[in-house]
């Protein structure tokens, strides 16, 4: 506001502020103050103030400022200090109420053709911007304009107009006006503050936007279950509501209760949230399987992800390799192999070798380490394709059938293999003859014993004794384990059916002397085992 004043006179000049009113036609209309006649002040007294107004008004104007009508704005003027100032709260006239304070301030009295200036300050009151707040001030023709900080938006003659923009809330804008008078006398002019009103509606806008991740191993065996991990994140702004995770398993892949697809209710995920869920699924078979997990959320979110795993398995064959039959007491030696037949490591593969009762442990290759009749390799992984061979020695100690297993274990795979081995044993048959006395009278008689051992390992079968007497004996009896038949001087005793490995059989043939001389006792012995008949003599000296 500026005011001229007379020399050696105080006058006070009227500011009037016109405001632009709000029409009810369009929200986008201005708001055009109309002029008012301010009051006008007395000179002051030079000791105080009429009123302390500069500013924003604080809470001790606040008795002055109710005793206004608030349907007639004023404005309030006082001079102290060599200055005069305005102000004037629109439209209440009371700044609590109002919207906008308008403030000027000019030198009391000025000098003609001396430069002079003055300050218009603009407040919002609001808690919220003013827009488009623009300043309008047509000055008087006895007025000399100079320049103005900011600068005018335009200049026209007897007119400045500021273009201030948007107001922020409670913030003030101030502009410095330079000039003269050009004329003595009073010098007046009305400034108008408009702004462009708007109703306000704030509204949040948002986006929120999943990203779902699903992870899990490339690889696994088929035992092995399979770990999923999902993980869905709202990247966006604004809460993503009723998010889901659906998963609709291929053939092949179940859950851990049978079923082949599963769903998770995440619920309400805030804006820059992760949620982290674990899923365990099996698979029936070997293969590939590659999927796809869905996210989606209220408001057609949606967001995928697919992970491929590959199932193996690992598949041993075993083989044992030896021979088919041994005599007791002999060892043998037999070759195990064991293989990866399989797509997938095997991993802590062991060898485990059983050896039958009739079987004894004599020695293992590759550091296998025997107890109570288990011989036990540790081989570690078996890569698909790979093999590994052990060898193990063991005598066979029991006639019969012997049927050894050796078993090949791993993780997730086992196999097995197992053979037989005919122990055999040898019937070692010892024919023995002795005369009971010797020498012998001619007319006494002799006493052969023939005493028939099985020295060997095996059951010696039908077992024949045949005692030939020589031409100087007679035969007079014979006893053993089958009745004698004679027949000259043939004596032959009635098969043995069998005879055990360490048992005996004793026969006895009694004969007469009836010559003088040295005679030879003749026995032979033949069995099922025997190819040829073992013979054997006994000489006895006979005299007169």
């Amino acid at each position: 506001m500026k005011k001229v004043v007379l020399a050696h006179l105080f006058f006070v000049v009227v500011l009037t502020v016109v405001i632009t009113s709000l029409g009810c036609h369009n929200a986008s209309d201005n708001y055009t103050s109309k002029p008012y006649t301010p009051m006008t002040s007395r000179p002051a007294e030079p000791s105080a103030p009429t009123v302390r107004s500069t500013g924003t008004p604080r809470a001790a104007d606040a008795m002055q400022r109710d005793s206004l009508p608030a349907a007639n704005p004023v404005t309030r003027e006082v001079v102290a200090d060599g200055k005069v100032r305005t102000e004037f709260a629109f439209p209440t006239g009371h700044p609590e109420t109002s919207v906008m304070l308008i403030q000027r301030e000019a030198p009391a009295e000025v000098r003609l053709g001396t430069p002079f200036e003055y300050l218009i300050t603009v407040t919002n009151l609001l808690n919220e911007p003013l827009p488009a707040v623009q300043i309008t001030e047509p000055y008087a023709a006895t007025f000399r304009f100079d320049r103005a900080v900011p600068a005018p938006s335009r200049t026209e003659p007897g007119l400045l107009v500021w273009d201030l923009g948007d107001l922020p809330a409670r913030q003030s804008r101030t502009i410095r006006v330079s000039g003269s008078a050009s004329a003595v006398g009073p010098l007046r002019d009305c400034l108008t503050v408009s702004y462009k009103p708007s109703t306000c509606l704030a509204l949040n806008v948002v986006e929120p936007k999943l990203k779902l991740v699903k992870s899990g191993p490339g690889q696994v065996l088929l035992c092995d279950p399979i770990a999923y991990t999902l993980e869905v994140t709202n990247q966006g702004t604004g809460v993503a509501q009723n998010v889901l995770i659906q998963d609709t398993l291929p053939a092949g892949l179940t859950t851990a209760d049978g079923q082949d697809s599963y769903l998770v209710n995440v619920g309400d995920l805030p804006p820059g949230q992760t949620r982290q869920y674990k899923v365990n699924v099996k698979a029936a078979k070997t293969g590939r399987y590659e999927n796809q997990a869905v996210a989606t959320a209220t408001g057609e979110l949606k967001s995928t992800a697919t992970h491929a795993v590959t199932v193996q398995q690992p598949v041993l064959t075993v083989t044992k390799t030896g021979p088919q039959t041994r005599y007791v007491g002999k060892s043998a030696e037999y070759v195990i192999t064991v293989s990866n037949k399989g797509d997938g490591p095997a991993r802590d593969t062991v060898i485990v070798d059983t050896l039958p009762a009739g079987m004894q442990f004599v020695s293992a290759s590759d550091q296998g380490v025997h107890q109570a009749g288990q011989v036990t390799w540790q081989v570690g992984t078996l890569g698909p394709g790979a093999s590994k061979q052990v060898s193990i020695r063991a005598m066979a100690s029991r006639i019969g059938t012997q049927r050894n297993v050796v078993q090949a274990t791993a993780y997730c795979a086992q196999g097995t293999a197992e053979t037989t081995i005919e122990v055999v044993g040898i019937p070692a048959i010892l024919l023995e003859v002795v005369d009971l006395e010797d020498p012998i009278e001619v007319g006494t008689n002799e006493t052969y014993v023939i005493e028939v051992t099985n020295q060997g390992s095996a059951t010696g079968t039908n077992i024949k004794v045949t005692c030939t007497i020589p031409d100087e004996q007679r035969y007079v009896s014979g006893s053993g384990p089958t009745p004698a038949g004679v027949d000259g001087k043939i004596v032959r005793f009635a098969p043995l059916a069998s005879l055990a490995p360490q048992a005996k059989a004793v026969y006895r043939v009694v004969v007469k002397g009836n010559q003088p001389g040295d005679v030879r006792f003749k026995v032979e012995l033949i069995s099922d085992q025997m190819t040829s008949p073992v013979n054997e003599t006994e000489s006895t000296h006979q005299y007169e």
